[in-house]
């Protein structure tokens, strides 16, 4: 399959080869992920029986995942990584798919995007498949080029970075919807449900941050607006006190906040501690269990949007699927809207390998979810095309109530009667 090149890629590609050799040489002495690296294959190794196509083998196909599994960002990677070993787990029970295991090799970046290419480049010397699961803009940011120079798929980072939405990267398969459309679904909500127009952002001072930041300002610029005051700080930091003074200082309604759990429960706590009775609104890479986890009885109020389902509404069957293979895999895992957004990352995987058939390449996975006319995994929608590499654009909105517990709600109005009435008996 001939690759069409991204523009801007040529020089990256480069830079981040002669990159990860060198951090790859000098990160190899303390584990297989440079930082305190985590590999975990799913099986013992057997006689390898080479197919012509990395990481397909007679009896499995393996994948590869670089992830945040130590840090402030750890729970994002961990709860990644469970939600597709425990697909993997699930289809591996029943035979696999055509006679062939899932594996997955995963490595520790802890969310940092130099760490990010000398996994990469690991992962693909080993002969990986394909990636899954990447956490993270600007971790993804880097280990993309390396993929697409190696002709590797890239699926269903964790990340609505609007860069990785260009259909120029042929080997990019999306999950879901973009930070674009989270942050114009929180503007168009506080405008409209709540008539808020004073509006700040906090953000992470990196890709990530800044493209969740864009967001937010151009769907205020299409209502007419700009945001009354703008924070920032440094990622793996918490070090945001600078930005609850700059922000607190202008007074803002509401604030719309795109960074890590741990950065965003210290400024919602120190706000709160301040006097700010602002609404607080996350993007769902946040982590939102762990956020929820960190505020304890500050979260009371605190929003997050979503890109999955509830992972407790088995009413839905891909939820009660995921609910099975998790307590299958995890029996003493709490179910969590990454640990399913992985599980749905681990099914998108699946059902690229099941339309290949036996004779499976990377040319075939790709556009057997590229080209195919739109399915759907137990009742969750995905649609691609060829100028499209993203399966879903839902956002789903949410709110943290007593118990660390989260409610969907279709508008913000709903707070209000969630605590006169469903909270109170909490």
């Amino acid at each position: 399959m001939r690759r069409r090149r991204p523009p801007g890629v040529a020089w990256l590609a480069g830079l981040c080869s002669l990159l990860g050799v060198a951090l790859l040489a000098s990160c190899s002495g303390d584990g297989p992920g440079g930082v305190d690296g985590t590999a975990t294959p799913t099986s013992e190794p057997t006689e390898v029986v080479d197919t012509g196509t990395p990481g397909v083998f007679e009896d499995r196909v393996l994948f590869g995942q670089s992830a945040a599994f130590s840090g402030p960002a750890s729970a994002l990677g961990t709860n990644m990584r469970l939600g597709i070993e425990a697909a993997f787990h699930e289809a591996n029970e029943k035979g696999g798919v055509h006679g062939r295991r899932i594996e997955l090799t995963s490595l520790d970046d802890a969310y940092e995007p130099e760490a990010a290419i000398a996994n990469t480049q690991q992962l693909i010397g080993e002969g990986v498949f394909a990636l899954i699961g990447a956490v993270g803009t600007p971790t993804s940011r880097s280990a993309t080029p390396i993929a697409f120079a190696a002709g590797a798929p890239y699926i269903a980072p964790f990340t609505g970075a609007g860069f990785l939405r260009d259909p120029e990267w042929s080997n990019i398969i999306n999950l879901r919807a973009s930070y674009a459309q989270e942050t114009e679904e929180m503007v168009e909500r506080l405008r409209t449900d709540l008539g808020i127009e004073r509006i700040g952002i906090l953000y992470q001072d990196d890709s990530y941050g800044r493209s969740g930041y864009n967001g937010v300002q151009q769907a205020l610029a299409r209502r007419g607006s700009e945001a009354v005051a703008v924070g920032r700080y440094t990622r793996n930091t918490s070090a945001v006190k600078a930005a609850v003074l700059d922000l607190l200082e202008n007074d803002p309604e509401a604030v719309i906040m795109i960074g890590a759990y741990e950065p965003m429960a210290t400024f919602i706590k120190w706000a709160k501690q301040l006097g700010s009775d602002a609404l607080f609104l996350n993007v769902s890479f946040v982590g939102s269990n762990a956020l929820a986890q960190e505020l304890g009885s500050d979260g009371v109020g605190v929003l997050v949007t979503q890109v999955v389902p509830f992972p407790e509404d088995d009413s839905l069957a891909v939820v009660a699927a995921y609910q099975r293979a998790l307590a299958a895999y995890a029996p003493n895992v709490t179910p969590g809207f990454v640990s399913l957004e992985g599980y749905l990352a681990g099914r998108l995987a699946i059902a690229g390998l099941e339309r290949c058939g036996r004779d499976l390449d990377r040319e075939c996975f790709l556009n057997s979810l590229r080209q195919a006319d739109a399915f759907d995994i137990e009742g969750f929608a995905l649609q691609y095309g060829a100028d499209d590499n993203q399966g879903s654009d839902k956002v789903f909105l949410t709110v943290i109530g007593p118990r660390e517990q989260y409610y969907a709600i279709e508008s913000l109005r709903e707070i209000e009667t969630l605590q006169e009435t469903e909270w109170l008996n909490d």
